[in-house]
């Protein structure tokens, strides 16, 4: 059956204001040569979504014409705020937006681990609130929370989750009493692959597993361009994985023993000792095993003994960091391997900190295990997005969650 005409335009406009989000400012002539629509249709959309203020003449084309410039038409940017919060064991940090995902405001607090629930919670939102202040925002459309743990799949909350804290469940309560606004708990690796998948390494994959790699371990599944989370929201929990090397195995409430033991930032920071490396300064919240990493694959690029007043101690440091990487290489790709027999992905993306420390080289030599493990046909790539894929994919969600509701037709 046809369309009705209020069904028509609200799909008229929800198809212009997605081409704006997606193109930036747009001639009503664009409009009308993008979605087809005639040109007293482009001209009714326009009105309607000027008068419902959520576009409106941010300038004029540059296109040299007879007569006057024709006028470009963008999203009010300023219609809404969000936040994006990602929430780890020792601290939390914060981004605010404007409507079109343009960043107003950054901060970050670290967190003791002897900090009680109480005065955590109220660290962690008083960050939020001084941030929206500082952008401006006098009211958080919505927030989008990335934090470890298992999601509900039916209510959306944060479970309990065994090794941590209290106040990552109180925080979501928190925030929902203390901010007039819609608050969005999702898993920090399903966040992280949806970062990757839109603006990160895995834009051109509509199937693929990315295996988070930073102070602790996980993955996310993205299978024909949708996030799979499982029957109880579990699905990518790797570091309970039983693997090889171990000398225990993983329980219901402790992964020690499974495949966090192996590629956990604090093993693969013993790892690396065992080769003679020691982690420089890291920067604030980086896990120790992103700076050994780092510091490893640099060590392979070292150009010539010469470079160096110690011929002998950079030979052996080279010598050290390439064996390092390779036994890292060993065991990422047993994990790796385990994924890609189940699911058969085409693509593993290491990401977190420790992935994108790794880049090309590591992420060449997990590959060529694989290559020798397993009879499916898989690439393996590194992370473009590190650490910050959280925060990013966090954005991206509040993003789409207040353009659905502000973009959505309303009664008349």
């Amino acid at each position: 059956m046809p369309a009705s005409p209020s069904t028509a335009r609200a799909i008229n406009d929800r198809v212009a204001l997605r081409l704006l989000q997606q193109e930036g400012p747009l001639t009503a002539g664009q409009l009308k040569q993008l979605t087809g629509l005639s040109r007293p249709t482009v001209a009714d959309l326009v009105e309607r979504l000027t008068a419902a203020g959520l576009i409106d003449v941010v300038g004029e084309s540059g296109e040299q014409r007879r007569g006057p410039n024709a006028r470009l038409y963008g999203i009010v940017a300023d219609r809404a705020q969000l936040a994006a919060l990602d929430v780890r064991t020792e601290g939390v940090s914060v981004v605010v937006s404007d409507l079109l995902g343009r960043e107003l405001a950054r901060a970050s607090v670290p967190i003791a681990d002897d900090t009680g629930t109480g005065p955590a919670v109220e660290q962690a939102v008083t960050l939020v609130e001084r941030a929206a202040k500082e952008a401006g925002a006098e009211r958080l459309h919505t927030v989008g929370v990335g934090a470890p743990g298992l999601i509900d799949p039916a209510t959306g909350e944060l479970r309990d989750s065994s090794g941590l804290p209290e106040w990552h469940r109180r925080l979501v309560a928190a925030l929902q009493e203390r901010l007039p606004a819609r608050v969005i708990v999702e898993n920090e690796t399903n966040l992280a692959a949806l970062a990757e998948q839109r603006d990160g390494v895995a834009r051109d994959r509509d199937t693929f597993v990315l295996l988070w790699l930073g102070h602790g371990t996980g993955a996310a599944v993205v299978l024909d361009g949708r996030l799979r989370r499982g029957a109880s929201g579990g699905t990518g929990e790797i570091g309970f994985l039983p693997v090889p090397g171990t000398s225990t195995l993983p329980s219901a409430t402790d992964c020690e023993g499974g495949f966090h033991s192996l590629a956990g930032s604090a093993a693969i920071a013993e790892l690396a000792s065992g080769y003679g490396l020691v982690a420089a300064p890291a920067s604030s919240g980086e896990p120790e095993a992103a700076a050994l990493v780092r510091q490893a694959v640099a060590a392979l690029s070292v150009p010539s003994p010469s470079a160096s007043p110690s011929p002998s101690s950079t030979s052996s440091s080279s010598s050290g960091a390439d064996r390092f990487l390779s036994a890292l290489a060993d065991r990422l790709a047993i994990g790796a391997a385990s994924v890609v027999a189940v699911l058969d992905p085409g693509c593993v993306v290491l990401g977190g900190e420790v992935g994108q420390a790794g880049g090309e080289v590591l992420a060449a030599r997990v590959g060529e295990r694989l290559v020798r493990m397993s009879p499916l046909p898989v690439e393996v790539r590194a992370s473009t997005l590190g650490g910050g894929a959280v925060l990013r994919g966090a954005l991206l969600t509040a993003r789409e969650s207040a353009q659905e509701d502000l973009f959505a037709p309303r009664p008349r």
